[in-house]
């Protein structure tokens, strides 16, 4: 069985130092690139709409991952309400932009990850975390003390800090990070997130020298690495050329790359007549032809 590196800073106390520091910037918080400076221990709502307490939407045994993470039982995934983006086509906006969902505490959600350990699953998927990190830390703490010992998954928009996701080394096993724009421009425009290219690769860089590329256990599960995924959006509006280019020059091509093709208009896209549509088999496979030029072999496609 892996050896979860998080059970070093457990033992070490580092774990509970950096649990600590991140739970006081809830006080003026800073946590995310939106840095909105809201008291969020005082009930105060950024951009995330998220205070002190986690908002848990769901948890499960989750089939539907990339193999390596799924597996043969299932990845354990908590799915957090809120997010710092605000993407008009999201098609989890009930959970992520309504932030449907209830709060708990951290003694509940450390029990999730119990629960799921329990049940067989390979590792505890945390989804949409960034906004919850502190709140996160503080219940793995309380979960390791009662025997969790499953790698953590960090599952993220990829809209994130890189001096905050440095508080993470030595504690995430798996970073499954979204690339969602290859430039701001687009961002901008249907993420309300000018800086998102930038803010991005400097958080992918930092996983990947945390953690390197997949690493795969004997039966093919993930015990370590990056995966990074990437939605195709209609019209060539998330720039996957430049994304694969950071890739395969600035990271690895031996990244594992989770190239998606289930984009479809929901929430506000009918008023984006640009992306109001499902993308074509052509613009995949175009999306995959790059892939393959910028020598990215590594990962899974889908059919279209």
């Amino acid at each position: 069985m892996h050896y979860p590196s998080y059970l070093n800073h457990f033992e070490s106390g580092v774990l509970k130092e950096r649990a600590a520091f991140l739970n006081s910037l809830l006080n003026d918080c800073a946590i995310c690139p939106r840095e909105c400076g809201v008291n969020r221990t005082k009930g105060d709502l950024g951009v995330c709409g998220s205070g002190a307490l986690p908002k848990v939407a769901s948890f499960n045994a989750h089939h539907g991952e990339e193999p390596p993470l799924s597996g043969t039982r299932g990845s354990g995934t908590i799915f957090f309400s809120g997010c710092n983006l605000r993407c008009v086509y999201c098609q989890n906006y009930p959970i992520s932009q309504l932030a449907n969902g209830e709060e708990i505490s951290l003694d509940e959600l450390a029990s999730m990850m119990l629960r799921l350990q329990e049940r067989g699953c390979h590792n505890i998927n945390f989804v949409t975390p960034t906004h919850f990190m502190p709140q996160i830390l503080n219940s793995v703490l309380i979960a390791i003390g009662k025997g969790l010992r499953l790698p953590l998954v960090y599952n993220t928009s990829g809209y994130e800090l890189g001096k905050m996701v440095e508080l993470l080394d030595g504690i995430i096993d798996i970073y499954l990070p979204d690339m969602r724009y290859g430039v701001s421009l687009h961002a901008t425009k249907y993420s309300k997130a000018p800086d998102y290219s930038e803010r991005n690769r400097e958080a992918v860089k930092e996983m990947h020298r945390q953690v390197g590329d997949l690493v795969l256990d004997e039966d093919g599960t993930a015990v370590k690495g990056l995966i990074v995924r990437h939605l195709v959006l209609p019209g060539g509006l998330s720039a996957s050329e430049e994304v694969f280019r950071f890739l395969s020059q600035e990271v690895s091509k031996n990244c594992y790359v989770s190239l998606m093709a289930q984009y479809f208009p929901t929430h506000n896209a009918d008023s984006y007549p640009e992306i109001d549509r499902r993308i074509t088999k052509g613009e995949y496979t175009e999306a995959v032809r790059l892939l393959k030029r910028y020598g990215l072999n590594r990962g899974w496609v889908q059919s279209i």
